[in-house]
């Protein structure tokens, strides 16, 4: 986690709470440009529609992956998982008081965010597959059936 406390004292809290934006909740976590980015794609579906199935997960970003992501954003308080989807909450620690108000704030606004211009240095395009099984050709698999 690459937390820069002195930006969530209280007076440049102040600050940053006049314009909030997924980037900002995301940069707290990771380090990684890449990593922010498909965190922030599913923290804003997961806004958009009150809750995320793995099924519903955007194409741009393996199942696995997802999964990985939500569950730590289940760990860290922002998410709570029930029924088989995540759903936002604001379950944070103590010592994450200042931080944990810039995500509630930014989990109430309801402003469009546009991650490609937040994110520019971010792969956006979906993982190649490493490994596992080889894929069939489609002509194959209508035939073994």
């Amino acid at each position: 986690m690459g937390i820069k406390y002195w930006e969530y004292e209280d007076a440049p809290l102040k600050e940053k709470l006049k314009s909030v934006n997924i980037k900002d909740v995301a940069r707290i976590f990771y380090d990684n440009e890449t990593e922010a980015y498909r965190f922030s794609v599913l923290m804003l579906e997961v806004k958009k529609k009150g809750s995320l199935r793995l099924r519903d997960v955007p194409a741009s970003i393996p199942i696995a992956t997802a999964k990985r992501y939500l569950d730590f954003a289940v760990q860290v308080g922002m998410l709570k998982h029930e029924s088989s989807s995540y759903m936002l909450t604001d379950r944070f620690s103590k010592p994450f008081r200042n931080i944990a108000t810039y995500i509630k704030a930014w989990m109430d606004t309801q402003q469009e965010e546009d991650l490609v211009t937040q994110f520019i240095n971010a792969n956006t395009d979906k993982q190649v597959k490493r490994g596992g099984k080889p894929q069939k050709p489609q002509a194959q698999q209508t035939e073994a059936q």
